[in-house]
């Protein structure tokens, strides 16, 4: 099977600037593709996971993938999607976030033996002559075409700086680069990325005469079509330091029915047949076919041991226990619980606990704290522990 059929079976694709033509490269010769991966934090989150797992179906099906960090893009910052300008990182920041992104991408792609390619559009960028840039590259873009940009529409009314309107002309001489340094024929990207994209391919023909193909993923949205992937504490993060991977786990545990099928298909390796097996169950079927994506998805992310102890936790809770996986945090008798729990980062600050302490939202060994001023004493701890429960699913262990 072509491997264009692969991503539009699974629900990946979204729009190609030549699908017939892009289809006869990938069945003829291995394709240099590239994604690219701007370091806005310094973890990837649930949103990335689209555009990671299509590229490993690509690499899986021969093809090679150049995996783009932008250390400079970064610096400007990209306005898709977004209604007020990203603040601006430094250099040392741009840095760090580009490390933490290059070591979350080896769980995705395979780069022993040149199968993969790890490279920093900072290396190129920075060192351009703004002046020569302008005369070589600047002549083959029309104002008027950048701005009829979805990208740039969004941004009319609360302002688009001149920073960021340099950035399509970055992310098009990225293209152009790659395909200098490594025959790269192919970017993929969210399907958010469309504008930009088409302005690479068009910058290649432009100034190399050479053909290249652009193809977008569908973004990761639940059936509504609200995006999927944010917690009440945020994004969800890859890095298991900032989600857990049992709350990682639990969140795709705790997804929609009408979800499941989507989230089987992007988001794990299961054949389809199995896919739509999964989702075609009902009642007590559909809460077991969400555990398996729960545990594959888990297992992606953050390995089959971590994935395997996530799934022993979720069940030891339901089933009214408490398991020796679940987060863990160090604290005092005498301590106040709001002190102990912001500390544990749980919370980000004293008042987000005591509003939820307000709301009946957290309890303490199955009961619900009243009292936001409460100090932990020797009777909340059985054999060294206590339970403390955020809401209807975050789950913690305090220790003294």
């Amino acid at each position: 099977m072509n491997v264009i059929d692969t991503l539009k079976d699974r629900g990946f694709l979204a729009q190609c600037t030549d699908e017939e033509g892009l289809r006869e490269l990938l069945g003829q010769e291995q394709v240099t593709f590239y994604t690219g991966f701007d370091p806005t934090a310094d973890s990837l989150h649930a949103g990335h996971l689209i555009a990671l797992m299509a590229m490993s179906h690509m690499q899986r099906a021969g093809h090679r993938p150049i995996c783009l960090v932008g250390g400079g893009t970064g610096t400007v910052g990209d306005p898709s999607g977004r209604t007020d300008m990203r603040q601006v990182m430094t250099d040392e920041t741009i840095r760090h976030n580009c490390d933490c992104f290059r070591r979350q991408i080896s769980h995705f792609i395979d780069f022993s033996e040149d199968r993969a390619i790890m490279v920093d559009n900072g290396d190129w960028l920075r060192k351009l002559n703004y002046i020569d840039l302008l005369r070589d590259i600047g002549a083959h873009f029309t104002v008027n075409r950048m701005l009829a940009a979805e990208s740039y529409k969004q941004r009319w009314e609360k302002g688009l700086t001149f920073l960021e309107f340099n950035y399509m002309i970055m992310q098009a001489y990225d293209f152009m680069e790659l395909n200098k340094r490594y025959s790269c024929k192919l970017e993929m990207g969210g399907d958010d990325q469309w504008s930009n994209i088409i302005a690479g391919v068009e910058l290649c023909r432009r100034k190399k005469n050479t053909t290249v193909f652009g193809l977008t993923n569908k973004l990761l949205t639940k059936s509504d079509g609200t995006k999927m992937g944010k917690t009440a504490g945020g994004a969800l993060w890859l890095d298991a330091e900032k989600t857990s991977p049992y709350d990682f786990y639990q969140y795709w545990r705790n997804i929609d029915d009408a979800d499941v099928e989507i989230c089987l298909s992007l988001l794990t390796y299961l054949p389809m047949d199995e896919v739509r097996h999964l989702a075609a169950a009902e009642e007590q079927g559909i809460n077991k076919s969400k555990e398996i994506l729960a545990y594959e998805v888990t297992k992606i992310v953050h390995g089959d041991e971590e994935a395997k102890k996530a799934q022993k936790t979720a069940k030891a809770l339901f089933s009214g226990g408490v398991a020796a996986e679940l987060p863990q945090i160090s604290v005092a008798v005498g301590e106040k619980l709001v002190d102990a729990l912001t500390r544990g980062k749980v919370f980000v600050s004293k008042s987000e606990a005591r509003r939820l302490i307000q709301q009946g939202g957290l309890t303490l060994n199955d009961v619900r704290v009243a009292d936001e001023h409460y100090i932990l004493q020797e009777t909340d701890f059985s054999a060294g522990t206590a339970l403390v429960k955020k809401g209807k699913k975050k789950h913690y262990q305090l220790v003294y």
